[in-house]
C-alpha cells in the first residue's frame, strides 16, 4: 500500500526530533549559560569550563604521594627539627622524712645562634640546679642561664659546643598573623617523645595570660596545634618554618592537651632579647604612678572633671619621671558617701597621642611600644587646661 503524503511528513518530524535528542545526549566540554527570557531569540552563549588539576599533577602529588601541604610540613620539620632541643632540670627536694632528693624536669626549647644560645620558657627553668640540654644523636651539654623575664614567661640558656653542630632557627613576624593561618609546633610531650611535631590553625590573637609576677602578657597567640607538658619552650611555626611564637601554656581542666594552647609571640621575643642577652634581664618602662583612678562616666561627673576617660593620678613615687617632669598627684581629699576619694592630681589622657583609658591599658602601650631611655609624650589635663609633656622613659624597679 502506498504511504499517504501526511504519512510521510510525520516520519520526517519523527526522524528530526530523533537528531536532536541524539544531538543533546553528546557529552561537551563546556556549559551553556542561562540566557534571560527577554533575549531568547538570541542564540546562547558558550563558555568554557575552566581546566581542573589532574590529581597525578606533580604541583599537587609528589612521587612519594604527598600532596602540597604535607610536603610543606615535612619540609618544615625537616629543616627546623635540628634546631628543637630537649631541657632536663634537675632540681633538689625534700621528701616526707626531710631527706634531700633530687627531683627532674623537662621543657623544650630551641637554638638561636651558634654562640651556643638557646631560647625556652622562665617557668620551665626556674629555681633549679642543674640544667642539660639534649639535641639528639646522644650529644648533650650543660646549660647555664643567661638571662631571664619572669614577666613574659621568656628565659635564654647558653652552651659550649663546636658552633657547626647548632642549627639556629629564622624568626618571623606576629604583627600580621591571621586567624585560620596554619600553626606547626614542635616540642618534647611529657620529656619521652622528643621532637614530636603537630598542626593545627591559629585560633585567635592577642589573648592575654598572667605572668608569674601577676602582672599581664599581651598579644598572646591561641592555636589548637596539641601542645602538652614537655612542649613549653617549644616553637610555634608559621608553613614556611619561620618561629611565630615561642608555646607557653594550655587551657586544660586535665591538664593534657583540649585544643586551646597559647604562645608568646615572636615580636615579644626580638623585643626582649638585646636586653637578655646584654644584660641578663629585660628592663620594663616604667612612669611611676603608684595607684591612679580609672576614669568612669560616672566618677566624672561626681566629681565635676573636664573629662571622662582617663587616668586621675592619686600616687606617684618619688624620684619617678613623672615627679622629674612636674606631674601632680592627688591634692585634697573629698568625702563621696562613704567612700573617700582623692582628688586634684593630673588626669592622664593619652600617650604619644593613643587615649589611655586604664593603668592596664598604660602598661601595655608601654610594653609594646617603649623602651628605657626613649622618649614618650603624656597628654594630662589639669584644672581644664591640657598639656602635653615630654618625658623619658625609666627602667621599673627591681
Amino acid at each position: 500500500m502506498k504511504p499517504t503524503t501526511g504519512g510521510r511528513r510525520w516520519l520526517w518530524v519523527w526522524l528530526l526530533l530523533a537528531g536532536v535528542a541524539v544531538a543533546g545526549c553528546t557529552p561537551q566540554p563546556w556549559r551553556l549559560l542561562a540566557t534571560p527570557a527577554a533575549e531568547s531569540a538570541r542564540p546562547p552563549t558558550v563558555v568554557p569550563l575552566p581546566a581542573l588539576p589532574l590529581a597525578s599533577s606533580p604541583a599537587w602529588i609528589d612521587a612519594a604521594g604527598l600532596d602540597f601541604f604535607e610536603q610543606r610540613v615535612v619540609r618544615v620539620y625537616e629543616t627546623v627539627a635540628p634546631s628543637v632541643v630537649s631541657i632536663t632540670t634537675r632540681t633538689l627536694r625534700r621528701d616526707f622524712f626531710f631527706n634531700v632528693v633530687p627531683q627532674e624536669g623537662a621543657g623544650s626549647g630551641f637554638v638561636l645562634d651558634q654562640e651556643g644560645h638557646i631560647l625556652t620558657n622562665y617557668h620551665v627553668i626556674e629555681g633549679v640546679e642543674s640544667i642539660e640540654v639534649n639535641f639528639g644523636d646522644s650529644l648533650a651539654a650543660a646549660a647555664e642561664v643567661i638571662g631571664v623575664d619572669p614577666r613574659n614567661d621568656i628565659a635564654v640558656l647558653k652552651v659550649d659546643l663546636d658552633p657547626g653542630l647548632l642549627q639556629p632557627v629564622i624568626f618571623g613576624s606576629s604583627s600580621d598573623l591571621r586567624v585560620g593561618q596554619w600553626a606547626i609546633a614542635i616540642g618534647n610531650p611529657f620529656g619521652q617523645f622528643e621532637r614530636t611535631l603537630t598542626t593545627g590553625v591559629i585560633s585567635a590573637l592577642n589573648r592575654t595570660l598572667a605572668g608569674s609576677d601577676n602582672r599581664t602578657i599581651n598579644g598572646i597567640i591561641q592555636t589548637d596545634a596539641a601542645i602538652n607538658s614537655g612542649n613549653s619552650g617549644g616553637p610555634l611555626l608559621d608553613s614556611s618554618g619561620r618561629v611565630i611564637g615561642i608555646t607557653t601554656a594550655i587551657f586544660s581542666p586535665t591538664g593534657t592537651n583540649t585544643g586551646v594552647g597559647f604562645a608568646v609571640p615572636v615580636d615579644t621575643i626580638k623585643r626582649l632579647l638585646p636586653d637578655l642577652l646584654a644584660l641578663g634581664r629585660y628592663r620594663h618602662p616604667w612612669l611611676g604612678i603608684r595607684y591612679a583612678y580609672n576614669l568612669t562616666p560616672g566618677l566624672a561627673e561626681v566629681l565635676k572633671l573636664p573629662v571622662r576617660e582617663g587616668l586621675l593620678l592619686v600616687q606617684i613615687y618619688a624620684a619617678s619621671p613623672l615627679v622629674q617632669h612636674g606631674i601632680r598627684a592627688a591634692q585634697r581629699q573629698e568625702l563621696i558617701g562613704n567612700q573617700r576619694v582623692y582628688t586634684g592630681g593630673d588626669i592622664l589622657v593619652a600617650v604619644d597621642g593613643e587615649p589611655v583609658a586604664s593603668v592596664a591599658e598604660l602598661e601595655t602601650y608601654l610594653e609594646t611600644n617603649a623602651q628605657v631611655g626613649e622618649t614618650v609624650t603624656l597628654t594630662v589635663v589639669r584644672e581644664g587646661q591640657r598639656l602635653e609633656v615630654p618625658l623619658e622613659v625609666a627602667e621599673e624597679p627591681r
